[in-house]
């Protein structure tokens, strides 16, 4: 893995503001991860949708687990519509929140079915008035599968937005409107994928890897988290303690003190 210190003395110049260090960070992106697909295994708009909103809160590799049976048994919208909720809670059990879960699938599915003639609608308007479908997952299906601007906003997405300087809003809605602003829309799709494997490799929630990060010579918290923090404490530490050392007075010794007591 390159280090960013290594591009930006190439050809790229360090980025001022959030807008610069957003275009930044999409060519190192795109440089690090050039190929980057969606975990969740799929192979329509209906598989993605259920796949998405059983990955609430949980992780992608339970959700392939689990998806092959539940799509065995309900292969398309209709017969989702129409499944027994007993029986659907069994399948996605172990994706946690199962029966929420299998409301929101069996609400998607009759949705579909009865008003977008069992078949996924593409505009984002459309998508989020399915039972269990936010922005985040409309997105993903619109950039995933229909090949349409779509910036999905996940945890990744919003810890690493953050950390990079490129916003400072913590809702997810305000967040992908300001990503759209610096990220063209044919791109939007794979930028988020792209800060989601970085999030995963690298960038981790509690102890991210900024000595091993390419973008750590732009990133603002790299200070924060890498080992330039970890020096800059040390370096505070030593100046506390000479401060320490210098301020407080010396201990007078017992011979001192007993010359005064004679006086």
């Amino acid at each position: 893995m390159r280090h960013a210190s290594t591009v930006l003395s190439g050809t790229m110049a360090r980025p001022r503001g959030a807008r610069q260090r957003g275009e930044s960070v999409q060519t190192l992106l795109a440089e690090l991860y050039p190929n980057v697909v969606c975990a969740l295994h799929h192979r329509n708009a209906y598989e993605l949708l259920a796949a998405t909103i059983l990955s609430a809160q949980c992780t992608d590799e339970r959700v392939n687990m689990v998806t092959p049976a539940l799509f065995a048994e309900f292969p398309t919208p209709g017969d989702l519509a129409a499944a027994d909720p007993d029986r659907v809670e069994t399948l996605v059990k172990s994706t946690g929140f199962y029966r929420n879960k299998t409301r929101s699938l069996i609400g998607m599915a009759q949705a579909i079915e009865q008003r977008f003639d069992g078949k996924v609608p593409e505009a984002l308007e459309d998508l989020v008035t399915v039972p269990g479908v936010g922005r985040k997952t409309g997105n993903v299906v619109r950039a995933v599968v229909f090949d349409l601007p779509g910036l999905p906003v996940d945890t990744h997405v919003t810890r690493l937005s953050r950390r990079l300087g490129l916003t400072r809003e913590t809702d997810a809605v305000k967040i992908e409107m300001e990503l759209n602003d610096m990220v063209e829309p044919q791109d939007r799709g794979n930028f988020s994928l792209r800060l989601i494997e970085h999030g995963r490799q690298v960038c981790d929630a509690r102890k991210p890897r900024c000595h091993d990060c390419t973008l750590a010579a732009i990133c603002p918290s790299a200070t924060t988290f890498g080992t330039v923090a970890k020096s800059a404490k040390l370096a505070k530490q030593r100046v506390a303690t000479k401060t320490t050392a210098v301020t407080k007075p010396a201990k007078k010794s017992s011979a001192t003190q007993h010359r005064r007591g004679a006086l």
